[in-house]
């Protein structure tokens, strides 16, 4: 085996072990261990968050802390020196409305020296308020505007969790 090859490996199994670390971590709602996973300049994004640095690690906090009643089971796949993917399912009362959430997510990483660079979830925004928001999310989940407003409340309860927690974003 050349040298190339073995450091390919070794790349390949350190990401692989950042992930399961990540969701290994995530099961056991311990946002601390999931934020170290990343890269000081990492970016994620969904359809509820675009975050850069360190609110990336702030927000899997303040979901773990939130998540009282977190389920989350995930496979990993394809991964490799530079990229991963991962598959989840996390499972959990919505708080804002006390209702049950069965979310579906693939997620996509790229990594920088054993740590997550780039993370991107995707799911089904309209299933998820359908449940989430229950029947004004069935009615208007698909528009920018309930979308929006998701957003915008996300973004003040990650704000007001960073203030109460004095991290720095």
């Amino acid at each position: 085996m050349n040298n190339t090859s073995t450091n390919d490996t070794s790349t390949e199994a350190l990401n692989k072990k950042t992930l399961e670390t990540f969701y290994s971590a995530f099961q056991r709602r311990d946002g601390e261990t999931m934020a170290k996973q990343y890269a000081p300049t990492a970016h994620f994004e969904d359809a509820v968050f675009k975050l850069d640095g360190s609110k990336v690690g702030s927000m899997w906090k303040m979901l773990c802390e939130s998540g009282k009643d977190l389920k989350v089971t995930y496979s990993i796949s394809d991964v490799n020196k530079n990229t991963g993917k991962a598959h989840w399912t996390a499972v959990y009362t919505f708080a804002a409305t006390g209702r049950k959430v069965i979310n579906h997510v693939s997620a996509t990483f790229e990594f920088k020296d054993g740590q997550i660079l780039r993370h991107k979830d995707t799911f089904s925004f309209w299933k998820w308020s359908s449940q989430a928001l229950g029947p004004i999310g069935s009615l208007l989940g698909w528009t920018s505007v309930i979308r929006g407003r998701v957003q915008s409340l996300a973004a003040r309860n990650l704000e007001n969790y960073i203030k109460n927690h004095q991290e720095t974003p």
